[in-house]
């Protein structure tokens, strides 16, 4: 699952990652990601792997019921878009514990966080305490940054789901 399908990067490589038997669920709140995500994917003959969302990420377990193997989550503004349009703490905490619930042992949550805008220290702070706090004995917990670059430079959080 792509929780943040933005210019459709994510959504592309994960549609070509799960194969022919494999599917995608994409979602952006922004209707002009959906429609750039939707062109790629079209492009690269891997549209039929992927189902489209139009809502936010907090909506997942609204549509899915099924084990995930992985689910991406980019946080932040679209890259050439409003950048008034942002990632708040409150619906990806939802959205991060939905995923939770649906993610299948060892499937792994994959965020991107971009502390920099507007907004992206606070969010930064709730899920580096979520993501701490998790139960080491169902969940591992990784953050991973670049270390010679400014503290509010872009880092992963990766969560896997023990077996």
């Amino acid at each position: 699952m792509d929780a943040t399908c933005g210019n459709g990067h994510d959504t592309l490589l994960l549609a070509g990652l799960v194969g022919p038997q494999g599917h995608v669920w994409g979602f952006d709140v922004q209707q002009p990601a959906i429609v750039e995500t939707g062109r790629k994917l079209a492009g690269a003959g891997l549209a039929e792997r992927v189902t489209l969302l139009h809502s936010g990420h907090e909506q997942l377990a609204r549509y899915l019921a099924v084990p995930l193997q992985a689910v991406m989550f980019n946080l932040g503004y679209l890259p050439g878009g409003d950048r008034a349009v942002v990632t708040r703490p409150e619906t990806t905490l939802n959205a991060l514990e939905q995923s939770l619930q649906l993610l299948a042992p060892t499937g792994v949550v994959l965020m991107t966080i971009y502390p920099g805008h507007s907004g992206g220290d606070e969010e930064r702070q709730v899920i580096d305490g979520w993501a701490a706090a998790l139960d080491p004995r169902n969940y591992h917990s990784w953050r991973m940054g670049q270390l010679n670059v400014a503290c509010d430079a872009p880092y992963c959080i990766i969560i896997q789901k023990a077996c």
